[in-house]
């Protein structure tokens, strides 16, 4: 498993019956999680003096309820290439507060790759679909990647722009763009773009700009097909992640050797996770697939 676990304003405390007790820098939230099936007892006093609580409804969805939680704040992490990166965090719709903390692991994976590539002298272009609010495309900005960021939400996109501002990268080369993310790879292939690596963080189910429907089961395996044709000739990696328990690491791998298998690389997939702090366990948080130059 590849764990998030060098985060200084950021961790997991506690989790049982369904929830999971979490800090966020000065803060600390109670959300829910599917994957927290065990009933242990609730000893951290953070379960009984949270900032705020994701009530899920047993009708779908839920509302918060918040005890002397600011409209806004930010958390900061550190790369391994010794950049800050800091995000605005707010509580929004369906438990999100606006960064997924486990894919900090891959952030530290790639920011090396590029770092290094960078280092030699050759431009890394990087192109980052479902990028919702931008962890992974700061990570690769502040590694001297050029990147191209799509998302089909405007307020995401917008969301992602604040946080680059913050973290010193407001000038950066990153190409903002509010699309579809099929849509925008099917153009790319008819324009002749390429890309020296493709980082994708799908959704299990999504709607589009204009209504498009998303459904990963169906639709990751042409999408992947897709983004094979812009990539460069020697692509330097390619991330899948999925957080739809029924993609495992093996459905990931599979699916990457079947369509990148013909480049000069290794295809590796695991589950991510995230340490908990007040025990040493692992919470689980999806799996990831990567294919990475030799």
């Amino acid at each position: 498993m590849w764990l998030a676990d060098k985060w200084k304003d950021y961790e997991v405390i506690d989790c049982s019956q369904g929830e999971k007790l979490e800090r966020w820098g000065k803060y600390t939230l109670v959300r829910p999680d599917p994957q927290v099936i065990w009933d242990t007892p609730k000893k951290e006093k953070g379960w009984k003096h949270m900032n705020g609580h994701y009530h899920r409804s047993s009708k779908g969805g839920g509302e918060w309820e918040f005890f002397n939680l600011p409209e806004e704040w930010t958390i900061h992490y550190s790369l391994p290439i010794n950049k800050e990166l800091t995000f605005h965090l707010k509580p929004f719709s369906f438990k999100h507060t606006g960064l997924f903390p486990e894919q900090a692991t891959n952030w530290n994976w790639f920011s090396q790759l590029i770092h290094a590539e960078v280092k030699k002298g050759r431009p890394v272009k990087v192109l980052n679909l479902f990028a919702y609010t931008g962890g992974a495309t700061l990570a690769a900005a502040a590694s001297g990647a050029s990147v191209t960021h799509v998302d089909a939400s405007k307020g995401m996109v917008t969301w992602a722009k604040e946080n680059a501002v913050s973290s010193g990268l407001g000038d950066a080369p990153i190409r903002w763009l509010v699309d579809d993310c099929v849509k925008f790879v099917e153009r790319e292939i008819r324009r002749g773009n390429h890309y020296d690596a493709i980082i994708m963080d799908p959704p299990s189910y999504g709607r589009g700009p204009k209504g498009e429907i998303w459904k990963i089961e169906e639709s990751i395996y042409p999408l992947v097909q897709l983004c094979s044709q812009i990539l460069t000739d020697d692509p330097l990696f390619f991330l899948i992640n999925s957080y739809t328990t029924g993609l495992q690491p093996a459905v990931l791998s599979y699916m990457i050797h079947t369509v990148l298998g013909k480049y000069n690389g290794t295809i590796t997939a695991e589950e991510i996770g995230l340490p908990v702090s007040s025990n040493g366990l692992v919470l689980p948080c999806g799996a990831s697939g990567r294919f990475q130059r030799k």
